[in-house]
């Protein structure tokens, strides 16, 4: 049930529409994450309001992005996540002409009290689980 906040330099185009298909395919894939639940939000940055090491992107004639993604604490190991920076990064390379290697992501574990969507907390929504196959092996017994 990942957040995405996306920002992509320059103005919206057939790309920015790959670009969040691509994130939204690499996050499942990658992070085992349910796509049904996956949201994305796009925000375009002109070049010209983008700085690297204090020169816009325009003047540098190169092209950026910074993307956030929150996802529940402990329900991915370093080696997924390492990969997924790793694909996020080559996808939007491959998309994005002259990407500048100052672009960033970060993935944000929320603790699963603190997180969630529809007004439950992941939290919560594990103990229901929980108790929904307690509550199933018992019945079965």
């Amino acid at each position: 049930m990942p957040h995405i906040q996306l920002q992509i330099s320059g103005n919206a185009s057939a790309r920015s529409a790959q670009a969040v298909a691509h994130i939204s395919a690499l996050t499942a894939e990658l992070l085992g994450k349910d796509p049904g639940l996956i949201s994305v939000a796009l925000q375009h940055i002109p070049a010209n309001d983008w700085f690297v090491a204090g020169q816009s992107l325009q003047a540098l004639q190169q092209s950026a992005f910074h993307l956030c993604i929150t996802i529940t604490d402990e329900t991915n190991t370093k080696a997924e996540k390492a990969a997924y920076l790793q694909a996020v990064y080559s996808a939007m390379a491959a998309l994005f002409e002259r990407l500048h290697p100052v672009s960033y992501a970060h993935i944000v574990d929320a603790r699963a009290t603190a997180y969630g969507y529809g007004g439950l907390s992941q939290e919560f929504r594990y103990q229901q689980a929980q108790m929904e196959r307690t509550s199933a092996a018992t019945v079965s017994s």
